[in-house]
């Protein structure tokens, strides 16, 4: 690398997976222009404050489709990543009567904060670009008075997926129509009582899934009538630095944000004992005792523990927590509900 001339700061050389990605998506994008397609806006629920809001979305070159859908229609899983980002397209942000304006990144994401006076409860922000039509994202922002939060894993938390397990993880990812992914019962039913009791709490979902398959995911949670709230996903592929992005260290870094976002606001932390939220869990409650409510961990059956690629948890042992923090575990969300009642926290 020649040397950076005085006064200049040195640019990060990107990693090489990531100029192969950029050199592919530049050429395809170049040929798939030529045919007629052009960019679209994806929009995803973000959240804030009063005076703030995190906007979310996704600029795509897609194909021209002028079908009117009567109907939602089945959407296979591999669908979700036949897209190509529009990387470097400028966004205009409307939010509380404010124009922002913001820029796509090299996989065609927009995540950021700006000012804007909206009300407590669901909202919304405006999103355009040149030659889309815009569209309108929903925000949750939150009341300043809430004390209460629910954070919940995806994956085999509120959706039976089995995610360590390559073959059927890909088989999930890729093939499984959405329409038979199966819930984990109880769970919403659980998310219901919960934000009934607290009345003004959000739900955030956080996974490390793909941002590809928010549409996917935001279709389930509805159908399968789980509380609306932001899905917190992560972008796979190249980073600037490396081949791939840490799940473990996007959840990591989501709570911590959330922390410092939301100092006030205590979490119900709710994942399942197959990967490794009871690890992120316990170091998030040791750093952050006073930002949880605590931690409710659905216990997968001996079976599903193997098929999720870890060791049945032995019967009859406690939950292992930071002291004086309430852990819970049952296999599912009524029983979970039992134990978050006789604890207080409903």
């Amino acid at each position: 690398m020649p040397p950076t001339p005085a006064g200049q700061l040195a640019v990060p050389r990107l990693h090489r997976a990531a100029r192969i990605e950029d050199a592919v998506h530049q050429f395809v994008e170049r040929r798939l222009r030529r045919t007629g397609w052009r960019i679209n806006i994806v929009a995803y629920t973000g959240y804030g404050a009063p005076g703030w809001v995190r906007v979310l979305c996704r600029v795509l070159l897609g194909r021209p489709d002028t079908r009117q859908r009567a109907r939602l229609e089945k959407v296979r899983g591999w669908r979700s990543f036949t897209t190509l980002p529009a990387k470097h397209v400028a966004v205009t942000i409307e939010a509380g009567g404010v124009r922002h304006e913001a820029q796509t990144d090299r996989s065609g994401f927009v995540d950021t904060v700006v000012e804007a006076d909206l009300p407590p409860g669901w909202g919304s922000v405006r999103l355009s670009v040149p030659d889309a039509e815009p569209v309108e994202a929903p925000v949750r922002v939150l009341d300043p008075a809430v004390r209460f939060g629910i954070l919940s894993d995806i994956d085999d938390t509120v959706m039976v997926t089995a995610l360590p397990r390559p073959l059927l993880a890909a088989w999930n990812t890729f093939v499984l129509d959405e329409h038979a992914r199966a819930a984990v019962p109880g769970m919403a039913v659980l998310y219901e009582r919960l934000v009934t009791a607290h009345p003004g709490a959000p739900v955030f979902y956080l996974s490390t899934g793909a941002w590809n398959v928010a549409p996917t995911l935001t279709r389930f949670l509805s159908r399968h009538l789980y509380p609306a709230g932001p899905l917190l996903l992560t972008d796979w592929g190249p980073t600037a630095d490396r081949w791939f992005r840490s799940g473990q260290e996007h959840k990591r870094a989501t709570l911590a944000r959330l922390a410092r976002e939301f100092p006030e606001v205590q979490w119900l932390l709710v994942g399942d004992d197959g990967q490794h939220d009871q690890e992120i869990y316990r170091e998030f409650a040791a750093a952050h005792p006073d930002n949880v409510a605590g931690v409710a961990i659905r216990r997968l059956s001996p079976t599903q523990s193997v098929l999720a690629g870890s060791l049945p948890a032995p019967a009859g042992r406690p939950m292992a927590g930071p002291v004086g923090q309430k852990w819970l575990s049952a296999p599912d969300g009524a029983g979970l509900w039992q134990l978050l009642r006789d604890a207080g926290l409903v």
